[in-house]
């Protein structure tokens, strides 16, 4: 058999990916998913191994060439319009030459992984609700001729409580579940002091990331998103919502350790199985191998908690 170009654990990923978040789930009037970067292969150089992060920084990809992976899937994608040059005066630029000098690959899925069912959004959805509050779950916007066995797939989520819960539980559910100090918050002004985590909420619009333009207008008592700007919270306010915003990445980072790891590596597992199967594995190659989230990525924000006594 000759020695492929590219390493059969990153198609075995990229694969497994393309099965679990199709590229057609996501949203092409602005993103740009899949395969950014294929390196060449060279055998025996890096692990059969996948570093999974949300934004590709240079300590990223320092951490990815230290532990020697083969491939990298980051959820924002680290080219997001066409280049007309790649520099090492500019870091992400600088970031994809040095990987593809390693060999290392990069695969993005991003929107496809919010819209999928089971995906990002639903995920967040989970948070609100877990571990008992029954409801009613739908999609704000479907994806229009989705791929076959996506058909539930969309972009955001609604929550509709069958009883009521305090935002203060919610917040509380929130913070626990995505491993956070502290959110942001905003409440209609006529509410009381020390009385804002007793506002009742039967319904939360969620969408992860930049959710401004998504939830806008919704009619429901909560929005629940990464960031959302001054004005978009304020006439949310104003309209008597309330607004929970856990800074954009945050309400990206935990689903990877907590669904999108173990989902991938079955995935990976069942597609070299398959490879395999039809007598395509490259010869000697392990098909054992490692999916990890990254140790080092963060949201660039970090934050600061002070006086709490009129929540």
């Amino acid at each position: 058999m000759a020695t492929p170009t590219v390493s059969p654990f990153s198609q075995a990923v990229v694969g497994a990916m393309r099965k679990l978040y199709p590229e057609a789930l996501a949203d092409s009037s602005f993103d740009n998913t899949g395969l950014l970067l294929e390196a060449p292969y060279r055998k025996g150089h890096l692990k059969n191994s996948v570093l999974l992060t949300v934004d590709l920084t240079t300590a990223v990809a320092d951490e990815a060439v230290a532990r020697k992976d083969s491939i990298i899937v980051t959820y924002h994608p680290i080219i997001f319009r066409g280049l007309k040059s790649i520099t090492q005066s500019n870091t992400q630029q600088n970031t994809l030459l040095r990987l593809a000098q390693e060999g290392i690959s990069v695969y993005s899925p991003h929107t496809a992984v919010d819209a999928a069912k089971g995906g990002l959004n639903d995920f967040l959805a989970f948070c609100v609700t877990h571990p008992d509050a029954t409801h009613d779950l739908s999609v704000i916007t479907p994806v229009k001729n989705a791929p076959k066995g996506f058909e539930e797939a969309g972009y955001g989520r609604i929550v509709r409580f069958q009883e009521p819960l305090t935002l203060g539980v919610i917040v509380n559910r929130i913070t626990m579940w995505l491993q956070l100090s502290g959110i942001s918050i905003a409440v209609p002004q006529s509410t009381q002091a020390r009385k804002k985590s007793e506002i009742k909420i039967s319904s939360v619009g969620i969408c992860a990331g930049s959710g401004g333009s998504m939830l806008n207008g919704l009619d429901v008592d909560l929005l629940f998103t990464g960031e959302m700007s001054h004005h978009e919270a304020l006439a949310a306010t104003e309209q008597g919502r309330c607004v929970i915003t856990t800074f954009h990445s945050n309400s990206e980072r935990r689903f990877l350790g907590a669904r999108m790891r173990d989902v991938l590596r079955e995935g990976v597992k069942n597609e070299i199985q398959e490879v395999i199967e039809k007598g395509q594995w490259e010869e000697g190659l392990e098909a054992t191998f490692k999916v990890d989230t990254s140790a080092v990525d963060k949201d660039p924000f970090d934050i600061l908690m002070t006086d709490q006594r009129d929540w």
